[in-house]
């Protein structure tokens, strides 16, 4: 029998720790979670069911994109929900789905109360495009109990709408998987024709050009690596290839995602939370999608118990926080509702691209990934340290206190065709550091793990970050990048100004380290560190090793996801011509964790070369500006 949960209206069974010790949840959990959603979102749906008008502000696309985001985001957890128990259906979900089909695509484009809105360019109220993604693969994944049993004209009507993504332009980035989604639902139909194969053609072109390697995709032809790796990059093709029964497909995409998660996998805390990083964190546990997805294929190097510890860790995580409110809906950010961590495209049912992370139902209950007892998720064995030279991501892991930290030397948010304005400073991207417990400061307050450079009283912007390398051995690593300070008052930038920087960790500590070149008279530089709250469990030092000659702490009143006020440590220093500055950082839950100026025994600077001696085993560091190194020994 199925109980309340305590932080949520969702009715879940009780916690079974024979099979699942570290998170008490099953299958069943899984299923109840599904349903306990869907329950509460079709309470707002349109009399002929074709929209589900959430409460809540509009998103940009406006209130009838919303009513269809919401109809075809749940629907993916429909699917997965029936499709994943052959068919049953004992809530009659895809009742209510193929209801809403026939009275969505009656009349598309009209202003009434079930019309859903046309496909159209990305630049002109876009959102249906994506939307349209969720509905193909729910339609695919439910065929023989939906879309066979439609009426033929209610096919027809579907697929003429479901053809505006094959005609339209899409964003240049992940969207592109959307209409390749959709001509592989209209292809597994029998509706295949030149216009699905130019789609599917164009996106798989895309693909390879974006692929960097280790497992991780560009999102475009930019440097934006986060969690759409995950939730799209992986999940549309690797989904497509199994549902198709492509093997070449499969093994090529396959392979990806297995490389991507011995990376990705680690990017969970003990307790369940993903990495806080990236746009698009309203859609929460749908960071688990990969995981699961890669259980389903076999295409992981996780065992099924660790990568049932992951997605079970991470649903639990969101549920046991507040992601849902008293009325049973997913809320708008990170564990209650955050407004910082929304993008201008987040409206009241774009949470609910979390039902990716229901893709682990398609696994049958005889599944490994479900009979297997739970084991420990990567970031629960030893400290691990793991150096991505592909996307210039450095990955830090302490088993003590079970946080993750991920240190940013290669992903931004610039694209192509845009500058480095510092107007459009993106905190979820440009910060040198991100974490499973501690979330970027607003971009109105000040920058936690930021070196800013400040001229005439502005404080520079990240914008464009240049990897420099990545690598390390064993219990150490290092990543390194740099970038040009941009700033939001007076001149955008100061020729020949620079900065390069290398991130150095062992065990918890992070060496920082920085080179300033062309910094003009009266200029001074700052580094912060890791923003905390008051009373937190969670403790943020950092401790000045050469060059910086002050120290203090800053307040960050509009607080991050995970406090509502913030307070971070900040060094500063004069700087004219070039300087290099070196410090040391630590974020720790460790009880009595010992204060950072006993860390270090000696630190020697030489011109371009900062050698850092270890004060635990004599190990010195040794870094090498310019075109960098860094050995440690």
């Amino acid at each position: 029998m199925n109980r309340p949960h305590p932080n949520s209206p969702l009715e879940l069974p009780a916690d079974d720790r024979a099979a699942s010790p570290y998170t008490g949840y099953t299958r069943a959990h899984w299923e109840a979670a599904a349903d306990g959603l869907l329950r509460a979102a079709w309470q707002w749906a349109t009399p002929g069911s074709a929209l589900l008008d959430l409460p809540g502000r509009p998103s940009a696309s406006g209130v009838r994109s919303d009513g269809l985001e919401g109809y075809a985001r749940t629907f993916l957890a429909a699917a997965f929900r029936v499709a994943g128990a052959d068919g049953k259906d004992p809530h009659g979900w895809l009742d209510r789905y193929a209801d809403g089909l026939a009275a969505g695509t009656r009349t598309p484009g009209r202003d009434d109360a079930e019309s859903w809105p046309l496909i159209l360019d990305h630049t002109v109220f876009g959102q249906p495009m994506v939307e349209s993604a969720s509905v193909a693969i729910g339609l695919r994944l439910t065929r023989p109990w939906l879309w066979d049993r439609l009426d033929p004209a209610v096919q027809d009507r579907a697929e003429e709408w479901l053809r505006g993504a094959l005609r339209h332009t899409p964003a240049p980035n992940n969207w592109y998987l959307f209409p390749y989604s959709v001509a592989g639902f209209l292809e597994s139909v029998g509706r295949a024709d030149a216009e699905t194969a130019r789609a599917r053609e164009r996106a798989q072109d895309l693909m390879e050009g974006w692929y960097r390697g280790q497992g991780w995709y560009a999102d475009g032809d930019g440097r934006a690596f986060d969690h759409y790796n995950g939730w799209a990059l992986h999940l549309y093709p690797v989904l497509d290839a199994h549902l198709s029964g492509d093997a070449e497909l499969s093994a090529h995409y396959g392979a990806r995602l297995r490389e991507h998660l011995e990376g990705f996998a680690l990017l969970f805390g003990g307790d369940g939370a993903p990495i806080h990083f990236g746009r698009s964190l309203t859609y929460r546990f749908a960071a688990g999608a990969a995981v699961g997805l890669g259980a389903l294929t076999g295409d992981t190097p996780l065992t099924p118990g660790a990568s049932r510890r992951v997605i079970s860790g991470s649903l639990r995580y969101f549920l046991d926080r507040g992601a849902t409110g008293t009325d049973g809906l997913l809320n708008l950010g990170w564990h209650g509702p955050h407004d910082a961590t929304l993008q201008p495209y987040s409206g009241p049912a774009s949470p609910y691209w979390a039902s990716k992370a229901f893709v682990s139902l398609l696994a049958p209950a005889d599944h490994p990934l479900w009979t297997a007892t739970e084991e420990p998720a990567p970031s629960e064995g030893p400290d691990r340290v793991l150096a991505l030279p592909a996307p210039g991501l450095l990955v830090q892991s302490t088993r003590a206190d079970g946080i993750v930290r991920l240190h940013n030397h290669g992903s931004d948010h610039v694209r192509p065709h845009e500058g480095e304005s510092a107007v459009a400073d993106d905190p979820l991207y440009s910060r040198q550091a991100y974490s499973t417990v501690t979330g970027p400061t607003a971009r109105a307050n000040p920058a936690d793990n930021h070196l800013s450079v400040v001229v005439a009283g502005t404080r520079s912007g990240r914008r464009a970050i240049r990897p420099l390398g990545a690598g390390g051995g064993e219990g150490w690593g290092w990543a390194a990048s740099w970038h040009r300070p941009v700033f939001a008052g007076g001149a955008p930038m100061v020729p020949g100004l620079r900065v390069e920087s290398v991130t150095v960790v062992r065990g918890r500590y992070e060496l920082r380290a920085h080179r300033v070149l062309g910094a003009p008279h009266g200029a001074r530089v700052e580094q912060t560190g890791w923003a905390t709250g008051a009373g937190s469990p969670v403790t943020s030092a950092l401790h000045g090793l050469h060059g910086w000659e002050s120290r203090d702490e800053v307040r960050a009143p509009q607080g991050t996801a995970y406090t509502p006020w913030a307070v971070l440590p900040r060094l500063g220093a004069d700087a004219e011509g070039t300087v290099v500055l070196v410090a040391l950082a630590s974020l720790s839950a460790e009880p009595g964790a010992e204060a950072l100026d006993g860390v270090v025994s000696g630190v020697n600077v030489d011109g371009d070369s900062v050698e850092v001696c270890w004060a635990e085993d004599s190990a010195t560091t040794r870094i090498v500006f310019g075109q960098v190194t860094v050995t440690h020994g």
